[in-house]
């Protein structure tokens, strides 16, 4: 008997839509990362994409707990000498809230092609207006 695998053709992709207005930004980020990784798909194989499409609303309503809002930074390297830029979470929230919830949810998938690949996926949105509607996406309830 062989292990099965399941093919490209095979895998039936659904799309979700997920309110984050209220909710934890790193359980939002980890179960939406699981959803794309296909780890709620009885078909899942570590080494093939079987995750689903994930549409994310509300943005600029996520959460973070405890002192994080205040000490939370985002830092990125340009590549030249001297080239560190920081930004705080605050600042980031008021000028583009979709960075964060995919800066968090693009950190917890895999560091390879197959995670860059995963993520093309998902799409976050500011407020709870989507363009999303024509694949008729249904709405997933996260644990808090």
């Amino acid at each position: 008997m062989s292990t099965y695998f399941p093919k490209a053709g095979e895998i039936a992709r659904k799309w979700y839509v997920v309110d984050a207005s209220g909710l934890a930004l790193g359980r939002v980020a980890s179960q939406v990362a699981r959803i794309l990784m296909g780890k709620e798909n009885p078909k899942y194989t570590p080494f093939i994409d079987t995750g689903d499409h994930v549409v994310v609303i509300n943005a600029e309503k996520v959460k973070l707990t405890g002192m994080k809002a205040e000490q939370k930074v985002y830092q990125r390297y340009t590549g030249y000498p001297g080239g560190l830029r920081t930004e705080e979470y605050r600042k980031r929230m008021v000028r583009k809230p979709e960075l964060v919830i995919e800066d968090a949810v693009r950190r917890m998938l895999p560091k390879n092609k197959l995670g860059t690949h995963m993520f093309t996926k998902l799409k976050v949105y500011k407020g709870d207006k989507h363009p999303h509607q024509a694949q008729k996406p249904e709405v997933k309830e996260l644990v808090h």
